[in-house]
């Protein structure tokens, strides 16, 4: 049996052989700045501009399923989709990065990491920074209606574990930029 690890490591090789733009965000990267906790899927933001789509699905389908034509509409819409490795039926949520703005902001400042949590253990991959990590959780706790238990324990757990190296500049300046202002600020009183 396939573990996650080998799938990941699987997935990260083939978007290395098209030089993707990526980073893995998520649950995967909140556990490793925060609280770690149980995943189904593992989120890829990818930047897919300059990318030979073509390619880079020949190379998936050789480990994974994905349907290439639906992929390719999610891409040219923005919206995400996902790949499953064949062998051990893991998912894998790919992000479309924007051109500009906070995708581009994020893929900027991602951080290499070896991962230590368990079922990746000793995989190095590149995450979204912490500061990162925390304004994505809250774009996606708003966007889910401000229920997300789960995203709200990331969002804490992180801040708790992260505290003073925070960067809380950039966490003001993008939290407003993306209209999240008001919950940074509930999510920094409950987290100290």
């Amino acid at each position: 049996m396939i573990s996650l690890a080998q799938a990941l490591q699987e997935l990260l090789t083939t978007l290395d052989k098209v030089s993707m733009p990526y980073l893995i965000g998520g649950s995967v990267a909140s556990g490793s700045y925060g609280l770690p906790r149980q995943t189904n899927d593992i989120d890829v933001l990818a930047d897919f501009h300059h990318i030979d789509t073509r390619r880079l699905f020949e190379l998936l389908q050789q480990n994974f399923y994905v349907d290439a034509q639906s992929a390719a509409e999610s891409i040219r819409d923005g919206r995400p989709f996902n790949v499953i490795h064949l062998k051990g039926a893991f998912k894998f949520d790919f992000f479309p990065a924007e051109p500009a703005g906070f995708s581009q902001a994020q893929l900027a400042r991602k951080r290499y990491v070896v991962s230590a949590l368990p079922g990746l253990e000793d995989i190095e991959f590149p995450i979204a920074s912490a500061e990162d990590t925390v304004l994505a959780k809250l774009l996606w706790y708003r966007m889910g209606g401000e229920v997300s238990e789960r995203q709200w324990h990331d969002i804490l757990g992180v801040l708790k574990v992260q505290a003073a190296r925070l960067d809380q500049a950039y966490l003001t300046e993008w939290a407003s930029r993306l209209h999240v202002s008001d919950l940074l600020e509930k999510a920094l009183r409950e987290g100290r």
